[in-house]
């Protein structure tokens, strides 16, 4: 387990990685900027989006992410997420053409089936960064992209880890552990 008091400057309470996504899903939409994820992707002229056939959305939370994705014309698109509240949201935007529960770091999709694969503001909750790669890669087929946004760590190496209120003026950081945010 990763001591996370070294991340959090701030003292916060914290909640599993899990936890934290499902308390936060109502609000998370409200509460993430934009800039962390989306105007990156905006800026990334190497992948064509519109070429991509098969597409899969590792942690891919409240369908944020699949929702430009799908702007941008990637065509067939499948979600993956743990958290039950935020797959419920992802759902509601009609965007994917699959959602499944189940660990960005252990899909159980089949192998070298798709164009794309990415992940989008999860890394900072993984302990260990290899599980998530080796799953990409294993999802991938040849010649196929992988996309990860991460800006979250540039704020936990400051001592300000991913937060969100709980309820008015009660912040708390869901922590970082062995599977991921989603």
């Amino acid at each position: 387990m990763v001591d996370f008091s070294r991340f959090d400057a701030r003292h916060y309470p914290t909640l599993p990685v899990r936890d934290g996504y499902e308390a936060w899903a109502p609000t998370y939409e409200s509460t993430v900027s934009d800039l962390m994820d989306q105007r990156l992707l905006d800026r990334l002229a190497t992948v064509p989006w519109a070429s991509v056939g098969e597409a899969v959305d590792l942690a891919c939370g409240t369908g944020r992410g699949g929702t430009w994705l799908k702007a941008k014309g990637v065509g067939r698109l499948t979600g993956v997420d743990f958290t039950p509240g935020m797959l419920e949201k992802a759902r509601a935007r009609g965007i994917y053409d699959e959602l499944r529960l189940d660990d960005a770091t252990a899909t159980g999709l089949p192998d070298a089936g798709f164009d794309l694969v990415t992940q989008m503001l999860a890394d900072e909750h993984m302990a260990d960064l290899a599980p998530a790669y080796r799953e990409a890669a294993r999802l991938a087929r040849p010649g196929a992209r992988f996309v990860l946004v991460g800006f979250h760590p540039w704020f936990l190496m400051s001592g300000f880890p991913t937060h969100f209120d709980r309820a008015p003026g009660e912040p708390v950081a869901p922590t970082i552990g062995s599977g991921v945010k989603t």
